[in-house]
């Protein structure tokens, strides 16, 4: 849980990184950007004429991710519909393509984000409880960079040295003044902001 641009994404491909899961596939999704209509599809898959458009059998992002982790971005941006057949799958570990006879067994560790209060969502009735405390056993909280100044530099120095090896140009050096104009600002766009910036 964090603001946008905290660096959720890059933490929950770092806790992938290191787990016992590394060798396996790591599929993010990110639940806001793909329209009601088709977020199913892409998270369960569909068969050959499941409905209109459907041309061709589509392996959703469980399958994917069978034997890895799945991260789900934004998670709060679910339907409760969606919520619903999320909570399912991870009950049983088993997704059924729509239009599918019988269903798959998938061994998937979710990693899932918001930036979005999900305790005062489940109060008000926009997230489903029980889902929520499937999604919670463990939460990290990451804090807006305004809050952990020491990590500003080194971010800085990182994005700098990162796009300078991807244009391939020198490494450029951050004087002490524009250091100084670095630590005084407030990023409210956290971590992506500070990338934009270098």
């Amino acid at each position: 849980h964090g603001e946008t641009g905290t660096g959720k994404s890059a933490l929950a491909r770092a806790l992938h990184d290191v787990s016992k899961r590394r060798d396996g596939p790591f599929i993010p999704f990110h639940c806001g950007a793909v329209p009601e209509s088709l977020i199913e599809s892409e998270l369960v898959g569909h068969v050959k004429g499941a409905f209109t458009g459907a041309d061709y059998d589509h392996e959703g992002v469980f399958v994917h991710a069978d034997g890895g982790t799945l991260f789900l971005d934004e998670v709060a941006d679910m339907s409760p519909d969606l919520q619903k057949n999320l909570l399912r799958v991870i009950e049983d570990g088993k997704v059924r393509a729509l239009g599918a006879k019988t269903p798959l067994q998938v061994d998937v560790r979710i990693l899932s984000s918001t930036s979005r209060d999900l305790e005062r969502m489940v109060l008000e009735g926009g997230f489903r409880r029980d889902l929520y405390f499937r999604l919670k056993a463990i939460v990290l909280e990451v804090p807006p960079l305004r809050d952990r100044r020491e990590d500003v530099l080194p971010l800085a120095r990182h994005f700098l040295e990162m796009h300078a090896i991807l244009e391939r140009k020198p490494v450029p050096h951050l004087e002490r003044l524009a250091s100084l104009k670095l630590l005084r600002y407030r990023w409210p766009g956290n971590v992506r902001e500070i990338e934009n910036e270098m």
